[in-house]
């Protein structure tokens, strides 16, 4: 998804191997028009367009040595995504409007906050590719599912901001990482590092505490989880059943094959668990046995 972090991690990638003294040059894909991305990535000579006034390199060549990182790579054109395919092959290109054939020793990381599998069964993504790009796969997954990263992450934006916005802080306060704790982060990393921006450069004190968060996170809604009742897990799932079985025997008008067939389950079954909860009882009363 997007702001997971995807361009975090290809930069971590590459600092992170032998080319970390080489450059790393990233381009998004959704950012610039159809037309102007292929000049982009393998540059022009000029006149080869209108506009193009002087020859120009692309990010591979500028790459060169290094890491390449093409985010939103779903938004590529099929004659792109051609083009692509044959420097994963060869390393080789020709830019915009010249015949002379380049090559590049680079890295290549890609990402899609789009599912290629279902782009390619749409046919809107080249399968050739796709299979030629999917060497290492690396998912991230959104923010909330990620939970133990967000106390991880926070504390390290707030250092980062700290530092940068000359903003002596020192922390954050217990109960306000609770309520980052049990946000559910629709933006993701994005979303947290702006937060915690935010809080640095407006908090008063030396730790971050639950009044330097927006509203959204100290919502009732947002901050207040189910208190555990003290009962076993059959008795706690005795309720939800209970209310499924009822709202399952209502839509089917209480005929007990076609609501066993609706829940997948055989009418012994159902009529037991209709005995257990009086839900058979309820039926006699309203005249429905």
């Amino acid at each position: 998804p997007s702001g997971t972090g995807k361009s975090m991690l290809a930069r971590a990638i590459h600092h992170n191997s032998s080319r970390r003294d080489q450059p790393f040059v990233e381009v998004s894909c959704g950012a610039l028009p159809e037309t102007l991305l292929e000049s982009e990535l393998f540059g022009h000579v000029r006149g080869s367009f209108t506009g193009a006034v002087n020859n120009k390199e692309g990010k591979f060549l500028a790459a060169d040595g290094g890491t390449i990182f093409l985010d939103e790579i779903a938004n590529a054109s099929p004659a792109l995504q051609a083009k692509l395919l044959r420097v994963l092959e060869d390393r080789q290109f020709e830019p915009v409007g010249s015949n002379k054939t380049r090559t590049v020793d680079t890295r290549i990381i890609l990402a899609s906050n789009r599912n290629l599998v279902e782009e390619v069964r749409h046919g809107r993504f080249r399968e050739d590719l796709y299979y030629r790009i999917n060497v290492v796969m690396i998912e991230l997954p959104p923010l909330c599912e990620r939970v133990g990263d967000v106390r991880l992450l926070a504390e390290h934006f707030l250092r980062m901001y700290s530092a940068q916005h000359k903003r002596d802080k020192l922390g954050m306060t217990d109960e306000a990482m609770e309520y980052l704790g049990r946000y559910s982060w629709p933006g993701n990393v994005r979303e947290l590092e702006n937060v915690i921006e935010r809080a640095a450069l407006l908090s008063k004190g030396k730790f971050i505490g639950p009044e330097d968060l927006p509203n959204s996170i100290r919502s009732e809604q947002g901050r207040q989880p189910k208190k555990y009742k003290y009962m076993s897990l059959k008795d706690a799932l005795a309720g939800p059943e209970k209310d499924i079985i009822r709202q399952a025997l209502q839509a089917n008008h209480w005929n007990r094959q076609a609501t066993a067939k609706a829940l997948d389950i055989n009418r012994t079954t159902l009529f037991k668990k209709m005995k257990h909860y009086g839900l058979y009882d309820e039926a006699e009363r309203l005249g429905l046995t």
